[in-house]
């Protein structure tokens, strides 16, 4: 059978462009290698609870803001979707508590009652936050902070809820920096469920549109014919045509599949696989004993010392520590979940990274559960005695995103952008091969809203080529 369009992973991006494509009316199959959808978006079940991979809160969902018309076209805003309190995210820094509010002259005004000299700069930030453009891929985020704010501990401040993203004070662009943060601050939103209600969705909409997502079908061959790619074989030799493909997995990955290609030059594959990868992750996800914590619907991020920027130089022992709670399902003001992340280093468990899944050993299972003694600790300084309020803890390390999500060194954020090499290190959707498109967060931005923007430039440039 032909489709119009095959699609190469089932994670955000690529299941966002297959709802897209199928309500547009265009036969569209998502071929998925693992036996669950989703990526990064997926969840898993252990003890009767629902655990989340990597969905914590989406910024921008409120009417004229950055995310809503995304999700409304997607038909993701009829999720039970909780608005989080005013102060949406919690700073602890050194002992000192700081907060961030929702809406942009709200978080100026906010952190100006703790920088009262520094009210003018917090203004200019939240005009810049508003204005970011293709420009400032080539401006270091670190330096423009520097600039901006006089006070150390401010620049610290504002970027301490940048964790879910890679700071790197040398190189990150203020355009990944600024889409991290500024979405977030419009309004702040956490599912109520589980991540697999997001992925079921847009299965649900691809499905009724005439579309269809296989799991179980890891792509392993591509093959090309005058210039343009015609099939895709499977590891169970099955053959799907199609005139148009789009690769959701790692381009490094992707590359693999390409070997046979002669159009795909050289340069291409060495730009993609010689790219440095971000860092991974740690989390310690936690199933709180029943009725022992009130819920907060708000994150808190805690530091062990005033420098946020090295978080991934040398990360052990923890320095810093995000703390995410899962909304009650049961409608009741206790919670059952938290999750506890931190930036972990890929050299950090490299020692085990030739072994498989269950076969770690001791020393992994010691280290893992150093590092959550770790996490908890930090997180103690917000909640006290969190340690003795834990009933059950799975941890993931980047090996975890490696072996399940196939991200190459565990990176929590895909390829790594540099505002010294920006022409070199943010990628058009486009490829050698002119129907051949990419999406997924190695490609303009990570993180949901990053790869939301990617799956619309990569529809956008499927649905331009076939009306000319």
């Amino acid at each position: 059978m032909n489709y119009d369009v095959l699609i190469i992973g089932s994670g955000l991006g690529g299941l966002e462009c297959g709802a897209l494509l199928a309500k547009r009316g265009l036969k569209v199959l998502v071929l998925e290698g693992s036996n669950q959808p989703g990526g990064c978006m997926q969840s898993f079940r252990r003890g009767g609870l629902h655990y989340d991979t990597g969905l914590h809160y989406v910024g921008g969902l409120a009417p004229g803001q950055k995310m809503h018309d995304a999700f409304e076209e997607l038909g993701l805003l009829d999720l039970p979707w909780q608005r989080m309190d005013e102060d949406f995210d919690h700073v602890i820094i050194g002992g000192r508590h700081f907060a961030f509010h929702q809406g942009y002259e709200a978080f100026a005004e906010g952190l100006a009652k703790d920088f009262p000299h520094q009210r003018e700069a917090l203004q200019s930030y939240v005009g810049r936050l508003q204005n970011i453009t293709v420009a400032d891929m080539d401006v270091c985020a670190y330096d423009y902070l520097c600039q901006t704010f006089s006070d150390e501990l401010l620049v610290n401040v504002v970027s301490a809820a940048a964790m879910k993203t890679e700071l790197r004070r040398e190189s990150l662009p203020l355009f990944n920096f600024a889409h991290t943060c500024s979405s977030y601050i419009e309004s702040s939103w956490r599912l109520q469920g589980d991540g697999n209600l997001l992925v079921n969705k847009l299965i649900e909409t691809i499905s009724e549109a005439g579309g269809e997502v296989r799991t179980n079908s890891r792509v392993v061959r591509l093959t090309e014919a005058e210039g343009r790619i015609i099939s895709a074989t499977c590891a169970d030799g099955q053959c799907y045509k199609a005139e148009c493909f789009i690769s959701d997995i790692h381009p490094a990955v992707l590359c693999q599949l390409l070997e046979e290609c002669p159009s795909v030059r050289k340069a291409f594959r060495r730009r993609m696989q010689t790219a440095e990868n971000t860092c991974g992750m740690f989390t310690a996800q936690l199933s709180i004993k029943p009725g022992a914590l009130r819920y907060f619907a708000h994150n808190v991020f805690v530091y062990n010392e005033p420098n946020v920027w090295t978080m991934t130089e040398e990360n052990d022992p923890v320095k810093g520590v995000m703390i995410s709670a899962r909304v009650p399902e049961d409608g009741s003001d206790r919670l059952r979940q938290i999750d506890l992340l931190t930036p972990m280093p890929w050299h950090e468990c490299q020692a085990w990274s030739e072994t498989r899944v269950g076969h770690r050993g001791d020393a992994y299972k010691a280290f893992c559960q150093r590092k959550t003694e770790q996490c908890l600790a930090l997180a103690e300084q917000y909640i006290p005695s969190l340690h003795d309020m834990v009933e059950q803890c799975y941890t993931s390390t980047p090996l975890t995103y490696r072996d399940y999500l196939g991200s190459p060194e565990g990176g929590a954020f895909g390829m790594r952008k540099d505002c010294r090499t920006s022409m070199l290190s943010f990628h058009s959707v486009g490829t050698p091969l002119p129907n051949l498109l990419l999406t997924g967060q190695s490609i303009i931005l990570p993180g949901i809203e990053g790869v939301t923007m990617t799956a619309f430039e990569t529809c956008s440039k499927i649905t331009q080529d076939k009306e000319r």
